[in-house]
């Protein structure tokens, strides 16, 4: 016959057994939540879906209940948000294809500005010619023939990782300019336990670290990080914001995306009018 105590004692180890059942559910949930988050950012280039690494930002599996709490709970329903832009300048993107990569004429011990003249205010950033040649002989070339003026900046992300997505002439995330370019810099120092730190800029591609496929892959897309964010060094830092730019930046954030997902259209209506590489 079993005891009051026994019994006592065998309740609370079922009840254990429940919560650590619940823990591990939890944290299963966040690691597929955060899973999926990565690989919805997807570029299409030349008719071929490409994406940003799946798992790159995986929960860690020290999360405390109150992580797995949050990540059990439902969606914060959209919302939405004052918007902080002007009205875009007169004119639409222009639809431009080629059929490959232009030859790499930059100058690789030079230093070269990107300006981004948005609705929200100027976005300068400083291009790593030296680290990235190909990345910004490309950036060189498109803004010259007017590739990104009119674009919009159509994805924010403020949920596992914290970026602002540009690049797209389509402004729908499946744009390009018709070439892929190589990836570079992917062992730069600034990515220190994979976490690429706020105000870095770099390039979204197709690669896939399940299936190792998707290298060299970038295109004309690419995304300014406003807070540290968890990701693998599988995209090619190319620039850094400047102060000013980073202001921007955080205007653009603090106004929260569409959905209510944490990931989606910005609120704000972040168009870049027009795009200048100077060389300095």
């Amino acid at each position: 016959m079993v005891s009051n105590e026994q019994r006592k004692r065998q309740l609370a180890r079922e009840k254990f057994l429940r919560q650590q059942q619940r823990r591990e559910s939890a944290r299963r949930k966040a690691r597929n939540r955060n899973v999926a988050i990565a690989a919805a950012l997807v570029v299409v280039i030349g008719g071929s879906a490409s994406a940003w690494a799946t798992g790159g930002f995986g929960s860690d599996d020290k999360t405390d209940d109150s992580a797995g709490a949050e990540a059990t709970s439902a969606p914060p329903s959209p919302s939405k948000a004052p918007d902080p832009c002007d009205k875009p300048a007169k004119g639409k993107a222009k639809s431009l294809s080629f059929k490959k990569e232009p030859a790499v004429t930059i100058d690789k011990s030079a230093s070269y500005t990107l300006d981004l003249d948005t609705t929200c205010g100027s976005m300068p950033i400083t291009m790593d010619a030296s680290k990235a040649p190909h990345t910004v002989n490309s950036f060189d070339y498109l803004a010259n023939k007017g590739f990104f003026d009119h674009t919009k900046c159509h994805r924010l992300t403020t949920n596992g990782i914290y970026v602002l997505q540009c690049g797209d002439p389509k402004g729908d995330g499946s744009g390009g300019p018709g070439y892929t370019i190589p990836d570079e810099n992917l062992k730069d120092k600034r990515l220190k336990g994979n976490v690429y730190p706020a105000g870095t800029v770099a390039m979204a591609n197709a690669y896939n670290p399940q299936t190792k496929e998707g290298k060299n892959s970038g295109g004309s897309q690419f995304f300014l990080v406003y807070q540290d964010s968890q990701l693998p060094p599988y995209y090619t830092p190319f620039g850094s914001i400047s102060k000013d730019g980073m202001k921007v930046l955080t205007k653009i954030a603090k106004a929260g995306e569409a959905t209510g997902q944490g990931d989606g259209p910005p609120n704000a209506t972040v168009v870049i009018d027009k795009a200048t590489v100077k060389k300095s």
